[in-house]
Order: structure tokens, then sequence, then C-alpha cells
């Protein structure tokens, strides 16, 4: 089955957000949403997830699911303001346990912040399949950037979160605690071993260097083929030593510390206070 892909590119972020439809019918896959968040001035906005929602109500979808491929570094989910307004539930891998665990420690969060996953309506191991109308999605846990990384294979396509850019700018970072750089050279391997036809769909885009245009669709032969990390053999020792190296270099994204509080919580702001107001934390050395 060859699911129709609509894609919400967030300049702002580098995002690409995905609905994802039955071509048989009016079901649909929302995946990896975005709301839109001013550092500077702690205001939220809701742009992007109202595109999608013109789309869904335009077109009139019945939204199904809203997946997470992981908790995200680098954007706030707008899981539940689209729940709100379309309906799905919302997915998660279940390792997302471990991530709330050591975020919560980071973010010093008590004991009234829930480490089990609860705030998701479903948790998903290898394995585990889910129905968008007539159409089966598959899911293949890919650990390396985050322990709770998830690719879902629905019909030819695969979404595979961060652990995949396009060819010609490699893979995902892997010095985020709970990262390896060698697990995600194995949890590239089961993307690549899935047919060759297979299209890839990647979270963000930064446009490697000497492209003009952003572009978020690709082949698993074109990876196999020109990835630049992964692609034509490369071997894990290899990619291991250059990929650890690279890491070193690179700064925190510049929303790391809303986006890690806010997704963790499957989109949901911390708890108000008393007056309701709402705040993050910003931990000291700790990341």
């Amino acid at each position: 089955m060859r699911p129709e892909v609509t894609a919400f590119f967030d300049e702002a972020t580098n995002t690409v957000s995905y609905v994802v439809k039955d071509p048989s019918g009016s079901a649909c896959a929302i995946i990896d949403s975005v709301l839109d968040f001013d550092y500077a001035s702690g205001r939220t906005d809701t742009r992007s997830a109202d595109a999608v929602i013109d789309h869904v109500r335009d077109n009139k979808l019945d939204v199904q699911w809203l997946l997470e491929t992981h908790v995200h570094a680098d954007h706030l989910s707008a899981a539940p303001y689209i729940q709100q307004r379309v309906g799905g539930k919302i997915g998660i891998g279940d390792r997302i346990k471990i991530v709330q665990d050591t975020f919560g420690k980071v973010f010093n969060e008590g004991t009234e912040f829930q480490r089990d996953g609860s705030q998701f309506d479903r948790l998903f191991e290898e394995g585990d399949s889910i129905m968008i109308g007539q159409m089966r999605g598959d899911v293949l846990h890919t650990p390396g950037h985050t322990p709770a990384c998830l690719t879902y294979v629905i019909g030819d396509a695969a979404f595979v979160g961060d652990t995949l850019f396009m060819p010609d700018f490699g893979t995902a970072r892997c010095d985020f605690p709970g990262g390896s750089s060698e697990v995600l050279f194995n949890s590239i391997q089961k993307i690549l071993a899935l047919p060759d036809e297979t299209r890839i769909f990647v979270c963000h885009d930064y446009k490697a260097p000497g492209r003009d245009e952003y572009a978020w669709e690709t082949t698993v032969a074109a990876q196999k083929a020109g990835n630049i990390h992964v692609g034509a053999g490369k071997d894990r020792d290899s990619f291991v030593k250059m990929r650890d190296a690279r890491d070193a270099q690179l700064a925190m994204p510049r929303l790391i510390i809303p986006s890690l509080q806010v997704n963790m919580r499957a989109g949901q702001m911390p708890p108000a206070d008393e007056q309701g107001d709402v705040f993050l934390k910003v931990p000291v050395n700790k990341l």
C-alpha cells in the first residue's frame, strides 16, 4: 500500500511534520507535529499546528493517531493542541520511560512527575502494529539518537525521525543522555534492510552544502548508496569514530530546554501554579 503523504515544513526549527493518509479512505495519522515557541519572549504560537489542522478539516480527514518518533530536543510537540481539535491518540516508544527518568532528574521534577509514560495514550514496542483505516503501520525500535526513537513503517513509507537525514546530510547526533553511536549504527541497518524502493521521510532538513532547496523524501536505495555517514558499505567502527568526533563539536539545540520539558509530557506544559501561571526550568551546568 502506498499512503498519501503531505509534508509541512517549519523553517524556524527545520522540522518536517507529516499527514499520512489511507489512500482508500479518510483515515490519517499526524507525525511529529510542531508547536511554535519564541524562546526570547517565552510565548507559544500555533501557526504550524493550525496549518495541519486546516489541511485535515479541508480534506475531511479522520485523525486516528498523533505519532511521535521520539522526545524531540529541537521543537515542542503540538500533539495535545491538535488532539483537542481533531482527535487522535498520542503514541511514542515505550522507552519514553527511560527518557522521562533521565530528564526528570535533570529538571528536578520531583515525585509528582510520572515517569511511566502515562501522559501518552499508547506506548509502542518493537514489532507492534497499528491500523490507520485499512492501512497497517509497523513499529521499528531504532534507538541511538535517544533510547526511545522509533521508525514507523506505513505501507511503502518509513518515517525515521532523526535517525537518518537526507543522504547528503548523514545521520543523527548521539551525544544526548542515553544516546550511542554504536546503537545508532545498528538501528540504521534495520532501516536499510527494508526494500530498496521504500520511501524514507526524515524529520529535519538543513540543506547540505551545495543544495539550495530543502528536501525530506528519499529511499532506502538512495541511503544505502549515498548516505555520507553510513552509505556505500561504511563499517561500524569508522562510523562510530566519525560520529563521536563530530558530536563533540556540536552545540546544544537552541530549544532543547523547553522542548524536553514539554515533550516528555506528551506535549503538555508543566503544571501551572496557584495563579495559573506556567514556568519552565533552566538547569545550570546539567546539559
